[in-house]
């Protein structure tokens, strides 16, 4: 199979996000798979290979770019469009549009269907995020009732929910960067994750909603949004709440229930067995073979499917119209 390069803008602290992490942790799953490399496109490191620099090789058709940073997407499937291009979706709603010949590889079934009805003529395909077997229930003491981190939270979980349970039950607010999570998961006996305000600020979903799921993983009570990609696997009143219910009191009431209730709800092994690595490499093996023999056959042929223009939207828009008047 043809060599994957993952294109990334840098991986130092000034790219360091949760994409960042995602889209390197994708990059050494398939390193198990096919050879694989990280290539960056903005900051030249000495660890990795420049795009620039590759772009000037005479023969890339033993190798498949793979492009993911939401932002810069648009540009770099311009400048590689004579080249063998994977697009690894997270969020959805940049706005852009993508050729048919460029296969899309989406880490939720929620940005799956956001392209399915974008892209209809393109192949897609859904590869989940890792969750690693270090975000397990250890069974440890959970000394801290509520865990927020503030990276992310609405205002209203920041400043009139927090506020109302720290006088009632022990909160610990995460401001920072937080080496190991893991360990505080195991510690926390309630996790409340709101991100949806934060998403609609941005303009683009949330597309995957990873730190629910490491909580859920963790034995935590999840209170969440279910807004994005945490649809994929957030059943409220099976596996976790829906925050934000109609009140703080009401709010309140239900997470003091849940911190002293000796029912709990959880992901059942089923559900996180898809997140774990040897599900994803499955995945990944059948997704990659049948990627490289679209590109052996785009080699060959043409594509010959209309995509889904605005134009194409605004003839059968008439064509509707016109047989409605016929008809009458």
């Amino acid at each position: 199979m043809r060599k994957l390069y993952f294109l990334v803008p840098g991986t130092g602290k000034k790219f360091a996000c949760g994409g960042l992490f995602a889209e390197l942790k994708a990059f050494e799953l398939a390193k198990q798979v096919v050879t694989s490399q990280v290539v960056t496109y903005r900051q030249k490191e000495k660890d990795h290979l420049y795009l620039d620099d590759v772009l000037k090789q005479n023969n890339l058709d033993d190798i498949i770019f793979v492009i993911s940073w939401g932002f810069d997407v648009p540009k770099l499937a311009k400048k590689l469009q004579f080249y063998n291009v994977v697009y690894h979706a997270h969020s959805s709603g940049y706005g852009f549009r993508l050729p048919s010949h460029v296969p899309i590889i989406t880490v939720s079934r929620n940005t799956m269907g956001y392209w399915g009805q974008k892209s209809p003529n393109s192949l897609i395909y859904y590869l989940p995020n890792q969750i690693s077997d270090e975000f397990s229930n250890l069974n440890l003491t959970r000394d801290i009732d509520v865990l927020v981190q503030a990276r992310k939270s609405s205002d209203y979980l920041l400043k009139q929910l927090i506020p109302a349970l720290q006088s009632q039950c022990n909160v610990t607010v995460i401001n920072s960067f937080v080496d190991d999570l893991s360990q505080l998961f195991n510690r926390s006996k309630v996790y409340l994750y709101d991100s949806a305000e934060y998403w609609a600020q941005q303009r683009v979903s949330e597309g995957f909603g990873l730190q629910p799921m490491e909580a859920l993983a963790c034995g935590c009570q999840v209170f969440s949004s279910i807004n994005g990609g945490l649809s994929d696997y957030l059943d409220p009143g099976f596996n976790c709440y829906k925050i934000a219910g109609y009140s703080t009191e009401y709010d309140v009431k239900r997470i003091l229930k849940t911190i002293n209730s000796p029912q709990k709800l959880s992901l059942s092994s089923h559900i996180l067995a898809e997140y774990r690595s040897d599900n994803i490499i499955k995945r990944l093996e059948i997704i990659l073979s049948e990627i490289n023999f679209f590109f052996d056959h785009k080699q060959q042929f043409l594509g010959d499917i209309n995509d889904l223009t605005k134009i194409k939207m605004a003839r059968l828009f008439l064509r509707k119209v016109m047989k409605k008047i016929v008809s009458k």
